[in-house]
């Protein structure tokens, strides 16, 4: 994996967890807005508009570097709208780069002809 990569998926990554966070303080204010006289809708649907795109963005740099199959870049994108997704996205995103930096260090050793 060549540096441009990682840093794409790396990107990705430290943009999933806060965007997942947005959205649940996004709906835990929509719940307050329609409970109570609090409303941080518009305050907090600005911030998670504003990291939805960031991982949007993200997500489509990452998709065209590391050349992911449809169903994988699908997958990402679904778990960006889901409320709890991005959590499991960074999950995932953070195993993918672990197994390319082992695929690298075993290439680069000489054990896989990888």
């Amino acid at each position: 994996m060549d540096i441009k990569t990682a840093t794409a998926l790396r990107r990705l990554r430290l943009v999933s967890a806060p965007e997942a966070v947005s959205f649940l303080l996004l709906l835990v204010c929509s719940v307050l807005k329609r409970t109570t006289d609090f409303n941080a809708v518009p305050v907090m649907g600005a911030v998670h508009g504003v990291l939805f795109i960031l991982y949007v963005v993200f997500w489509a740099d990452a998709w065209n570097r590391t050349k992911w199959s449809l169903k994988t870049a699908a997958l990402y994108f679904v778990l960006s709208v889901l409320p709890t997704g991005g959590f499991f996205a960074d999950r995932k995103l953070k195993r993918e780069a672990e197994d390319a930096v082992i695929a690298s260090r075993a290439r680069k050793e000489g054990v896989v002809n990888a």
